[in-house]
């Protein structure tokens, strides 16, 4: 599973980027507010800093306007994927993206059918919201699985990107179905390495290495 990370934070990205587990940044433009900063600004600087693709966010919502938009942000560097949101103009945008060889994450995606859509509309990324579904009471794993299943059924290339990660239960969840990717905050991904048994394990070799003196220089 690829690892994205979901933040405009460049110091949040460069720690993680330096561990090697970043395959990709994926950005919005709330993200982009938090920074305080031009989102095509901070734009440029996280896909200098990462090697994967580095998805940016149009703002428009007409078909045409998200074409212009999207050219504009494929312009800032070679990785960049073009965010659009699932609607029946992001279909559109999406076809006449993708067929110009450009990356589109189409995101905002809550069921199979729109999964389908993207797929046939040529999307590089899909980006299902687990937690959104979550919060109403939906399983957003079901539409892990079901997506999985269906572009397995039908060998399309589009890549499953598990979004609106929540928990660290989510990204093993979603590892065991087959996401090809997932986006999280820095805060998650950093949980993913906490046990408390690992932390109980580490503080009683410490007390152990400490009564029997053993210091390493």
């Amino acid at each position: 599973m690829k690892f994205f990370v979901d933040t405009a934070d460049i110091a949040a990205i460069s720690e993680l980027n330096d561990l090697g587990i970043v395959d990709g940044v994926t950005t919005n433009p709330s993200l982009i507010k938090k920074s305080g900063r031009d989102i095509l600004e901070v734009t440029k600087e996280i896909a200098a800093l990462v090697d994967g693709p580095v998805s940016a966010e149009v703002v428009a919502t007409e078909a045409s306007a998200m074409i212009a938009e999207g050219r504009k942000l494929a312009a800032i560097a070679d990785n960049i994927a073009i965010k659009l949101p699932l609607t029946w103009d992001g279909l559109k945008a999406c076809k006449a993206l993708s067929t110009e060889g450009h990356m589109i994450n189409v995101t905002l995606c809550f069921s199979a059918n729109q999964a389908l859509l993207a797929a046939k509309a040529g999307a590089t990324f899909i980006s299902p919201f687990i937690g959104r579904l979550d919060d109403i009471n939906l399983d957003g794993m079901e539409l892990i699985a079901d997506i999985r299943e269906i572009y397995d059924n039908y060998g399309f290339e589009t890549q499953i990107l598990a979004a609106s990660i929540r928990t660290v239960n989510h990204v093993s969840d979603a590892a065991k179905i087959g996401a090809d990717v997932m986006t999280a905050p820095p805060e998650v991904i950093k949980k993913l390495a906490q046990h408390p048994l690992t932390d109980a394990g580490l503080a009683q070799f410490l007390k152990d290495a400490e009564s029997a003196g053993i210091k390493i220089v």
